[in-house]
């Protein structure tokens, strides 16, 4: 049984990381704050950035190792807002100190990662999720209204990626090791609204992946992560999904989603959802707006499920799917076979 808290302001919540690439520290413990709980403590490696943290939230706690955090404060609930692949060892220090964890997006980089991690939280029966805050994007929102109600009818295929043309920039997102690789910064939060849409197991994935571009002229050099890459994903209802990352295709596709459906075609635009169905002969399309972003209850669901039960909604065991499916993707390409899904 996960310990619960009376109310939300009673739930003492940090951060660790507060890098300052988008501001993301403050992001998090602001909208922490917004779900009523208390901002109380904030871990960050850089001396800089941490008198940044301490001028933004006056009086709040600061240090400079995770295990110091652990040690000195009673902080209840901790975002980890760091490079990919720390994500795993920070959280398992925080959940085997009976601390509840959020995890930026991507939860960890492997599988066996995400397993370790559940396993803890069981152990010490503690909350953890990951910050899939594009669940509640008005995109995928907009998009889910118009499938529940047929519009398109039963889902076949969904296509999505983002591609462009240009040397990627010289920070640790770039580095193979560090995040993963191309296919896990935005790769995650579109894979993840595939797995909304295709409500079905997932039977096998098939990775493709190239590389040696544009290594010779970045700062990771062998390490850089690829330059382009393909993933397919076959799933029990007989669906099927694509997801395309890349850095060389001329032809730049910044953001698409397309979802195919037996009754016609949904493409999602960040701005509307565009329906193009076939009736009479005659090519039908329809443009209807996407509702607001609702990104805002990620935490506020979070804050409900620690005081009132409410059933939490990125649970650890979703966050795993899509990294299950980076992870196949990346040995399968190394294999250069398919490989069958342990969860499904």
């Amino acid at each position: 049984m996960v310990k619960t808290f009376k109310k939300a302001g009673d739930i003492k919540v940090g951060v660790i990381g507060y890098g300052g690439t988008f501001n993301m520290g403050a992001a998090h413990l602001n909208e922490m704050k917004r779900a009523g709980m208390t901002p109380t403590a904030i871990c960050e490696i850089d001396k800089e950035r941490l008198k940044a943290a301490a001028k933004d939230f006056p009086g709040i706690e600061t240090y400079s190792a995770a295990a110091d955090m652990l040690k000195k404060s009673d902080v209840n609930l901790l975002a980890i807002i760091t490079p990919h692949n720390t994500h795993a060892l920070l959280a398992l220090q925080c959940l085997k100190a009976g601390r509840h964890v959020v995890c930026e997006k991507p939860m960890a980089i492997t599988t066996a990662e995400c397993d370790a991690m559940i396993a803890a939280a069981k152990k010490s029966k503690v909350v953890l999720s990951t910050y899939h805050n594009r669940h509640w994007d008005g995109i995928i929102l907009g998009a889910m209204q118009h499938i529940r109600k047929g519009a398109i009818g039963d889902i076949v295929r969904v296509d999505a990626g983002m591609t462009n043309w240009g040397k990627p920039g010289d920070w640790w997102r770039t580095s193979k090791t560090m995040s993963g690789g191309i296919v896990y910064d935005w790769g995650v939060h579109i894979l993840e609204y595939t797995l909304q849409i295709i409500r079905s197991e997932i039977v096998e994935v098939n990775g493709f992946m190239w590389s040696g571009i544009w290594a010779p002229f970045t700062k990771w050099k062998k390490d850089t992560f690829e330059d382009d890459a393909m993933i397919t994903v076959r799933y029990a209802s007989g669906a099927w999904s694509t997801l395309a990352m890349s850095q060389i295709e001329s032809r730049s596709n910044p953001h698409f989603i397309k979802v195919t459906g037996t009754k016609g075609t949904l493409v999602m635009h960040w701005n509307a959802s565009e329906i193009v169905t076939h009736e009479g002969g005659k090519t039908i399309s329809t443009s209807i707006p996407n509702p607001p972003n609702e990104g805002w209850k990620l935490y506020q669901n979070i804050a409900d499920h620690l005081t009132k039960g409410t059933k939490l909604v990125i649970t650890a065991e979703w966050a795993r799917r899509p990294i299950h499916i980076l992870d196949l993707a990346n040995q399968s390409s190394k294999l250069g076979k398919a490989l069958k899904a342990k969860y499904r």
